[in-house]
């Protein structure tokens, strides 16, 4: 052993302990490397930062910005919503169908961006269900480690696998490389967490249950201001004689009891919700969303229904709550041929993205103090419209509400756009915003771009299955589309990147070319087949696999796969086997971390779950054993030995 190769086998050692401590933190080791190596004298300061030239680097951050083209948008959020609404209350059948739409989305995504977007929809589905959210979050993670089989862009280590077949001269893997593995895993996964995920509920303690100070949600204020039998819903029809008039000059207006909380207006491919003001004109098509100053049962009492011509019901979207049955018409809307559509019982709680709800508190110095609400209202920000008064504990009713002089202290409940919810924040004199909802949080900025985000995406994933572009120069090609089309915007692609990642595979990809220098993949490999002898290659094979999975159990995947991806290939020469499925082992071996909370995907779930050790290693050794067997099973199938 030369004095060189100590000196990097030193460094090697180091980097995997302050991996195993978590101090610094990754990319700080990727840093640190990337300085110390060249003091060794084996390789340049120039080779050591050439992983920033690596095609690779420049894919794995095109990929960070597509998908966050994707979750702005909402794609990833729409597939969770039908989730919700088609799961039901089965708890099984909820786990199979979160673990699929994860995988596939994780197949075009980094896992911890899937995650990410879909630990709330796990949340809501525990929170609807009954479920613990133990039962839900490892699902989610165990998911999107499994989406790093799917596909080559799915994963770091599988690009660094891929890099490393091509630089030693072999063909690189085509997209779908891993797919027919990852497809099994993924259905014997969800088989399997459909089963043991209800060992979670009883144990975890669930930490999502436990914030002190959480929120509220909309429906919180819908029932605690009586507000879901207020809702109006009517839709205009191309005969309605209410086309090209404005709202004022059609009188719907406070004095006679209805307020217009906003319009809704159809557009190609999506929707948009406006603020009306008093001279918006109305078109064929509208849906107005109105609030009633009584209730359902007061109008049931007081008016009178009657079928109109040329207008028709819209079919009711589906809710997670109960629906209420279809509103009785008001005069106003006989007298303008609008017929009211189903209700949902949400009182618009339903559109969440367009329109928000805020507590406000009166200042003593506020000018609105002595007036009713229908006085205050020509005052309150444009767009806003308070549909709730509590006093003290106290909330009022319709009557009350409507004789009731504001006083100091008063809370109100605003209705409105977004924009306008969002401009109260800066204003101290009126109103003192004391609550907003959950719901702002969870807003997408591009969502009316939803069908072109899809579009970018499935160019993307064409061009590199029919291998017409590289896969860096594709992605690239989905970027552009993304900023084309106004998915996501240069400022926030730039923060979409994950420079940590970057610098933590960019550091550390220098460490093959000094062992390779130093002749320490070719010790390394020359002493394993000493010990292993004439041992068969699916022997070698699964060594390969269980030395980076055990080499994951403490350090990030990408690292795991920097390392071990030249010894693999190194013994695949020694043995005079292909490279491939040695190859292929190390990466699926390194998306196998199921029974480790060091993995990001792990570790983003493990506090909200409330998930000790022994639960990820009670949980994913059968899954890990899994993994094992297909892969034994079928990679020297796919891909010979000889």
């Amino acid at each position: 052993m030369t004095f060189e190769l100590t000196l990097v086998l030193a460094l090697l050692a180091g980097a995997i302990l302050m991996f195993m401590l978590g101090r610094p933190r990754a990319d700080a080791v990727g840093l640190l490397m990337m300085v110390a190596l060249p003091l060794t004298g084996v390789i340049s300061a120039r080779e050591a930062i050439s992983g920033f030239a690596n095609p690779n680097i420049i894919l794995i951050a095109a990929m960070f910005v597509i998908g966050e083209g994707l979750a702005r948008t909402g794609v990833a959020q729409r597939l969770g919503d039908w989730l919700v609404t088609r799961g039901g209350n089965r708890p099984a059948r909820l786990v199979a169908l979160l673990m699929l739409i994860v995988g596939s989305l994780g197949s075009v995504m980094y896992s911890t961006g899937v995650v990410a977007i879909f630990i709330p929809v796990a949340l809501r589905i525990a929170r609807n269900t009954g479920m613990s959210p133990a039962q839900v979050l490892m699902p989610v993670s165990y998911a999107a480690l499994i989406s790093g089989m799917l596909t080559l862009v799915a994963a770091a280590p599988n690009l660094i696998v891929n890099y490393e077949l091509t630089r030693t001269g072999a063909e690189g893997l085509d997209f779908l490389a891993l797919t027919p593995i990852g497809i099994p895993v993924l259905l014997l996964g969800m088989l399997y967490m459909m089963i043991a995920s209800r060992w979670l509920g009883a144990e975890a303690k669930a930490g999502a249950q436990n914030d002190e100070n959480p929120k509220p949600r909309l429906g919180r204020w819908v029932e605690q201001y009586q507000l879901a039998e207020r809702e109006l819903r009517a839709r205009v029809l191309p005969d309605s004689p209410a086309i090209g008039q404005s709202l004022a000059a059609l009188g719907l207006t406070p004095d006679r009891g209805l307020r217009v909380i906003a319009l809704e207006r159809r557009r190609a491919y999506s929707g948009c919700a406006i603020g009306p003001d008093d001279e918006t004109l109305l078109a064929a098509g509208d849906i107005l969303l109105l609030d009633r100053a009584t209730s359902t049962a007061t109008d049931d009492a007081q008016m009178q229904t009657r079928p109109l011509s040329g207008l028709a019901l819209e079919p009711a979207a589906q809710q997670e709550a109960p629906r209420l049955s279809q509103s009785p018409p008001l005069p106003q809307c006989a007298e303008l041929g609008l017929e009211p559509l189903p209700l949902s019982g949400l009182y618009f709680a339903d559109r969440a993205q367009s329109i928000g709800m805020a507590e406000v508190i009166l200042p003593a110095d506020s000018r609105l103090l002595g007036k009713t609400l229908d006085e205050a209202g020509v005052q309150l920000e444009r767009g806003l419209h308070a549909v709730g008064l509590r006093r003290g504990r106290s909330v009022l009713n319709a009557e009350a509400r409507a004789e009731t002089r504001l006083q100091a202290g008063d809370t109100l409940l605003l209705i409105g756009a977004w924009p306008a919810i969002e401009q109260l924040r800066g204003q101290d004199h009126d109103l003192v915003t004391t609550n907003l909802p959950k719901e702002l949080d969870e807003r997408l900025p591009a969502a009316k771009h939803a069908p072109y985000a899809v579009l970018a995406l499935a160019v993307t994933v064409g061009l590199m299955v029919s291998e017409l572009l590289p896969a860096m120069h594709a992605a690239l090609v989905g970027v552009l589309l993304m900023l084309l089309f106004r998915c996501i915007d240069l400022d926030n692609a730039y923060r979409a990147i994950s420079l940590r990642t970057l610098v933590l595979i960019a550091g550390m990809l220098p460490f093959g070319m000094a062992l390779e220098r130093t002749g320490g993949i070719e010790l390394a490999a020359d002493a394993l087949v000493g010990v292993l002898g004439a041992a068969s290659p699916y022997l070698v094979l699964a060594t390969v696999f269980l030395m980076t999975l055990a080499l994951g159990m403490f350090v990030v995947p990408a690292a795991t796969a920097v390392l071990m991806a030249p010894l693999a290939m190194a013994l695949a020469a020694e043995i005079g086997a292909s490279p491939y499925p040695f190859a292929m082992a190390v990466a699926l071996a390194a998306s196998s971390a199921f029974m480790t909370p060091v993995v990001p995907a792990n570790a983003m779930v493990g506090t909200l779950g409330g998930y000790r050790f022994g639960d990820y290693a009670k949980l994913g050794l059968p899954l890990v054993l899994l993994v094992f067997t297909l892969t034994l099973t079928l990679l020297p199938w796919l891909y010979p030995f000889y």
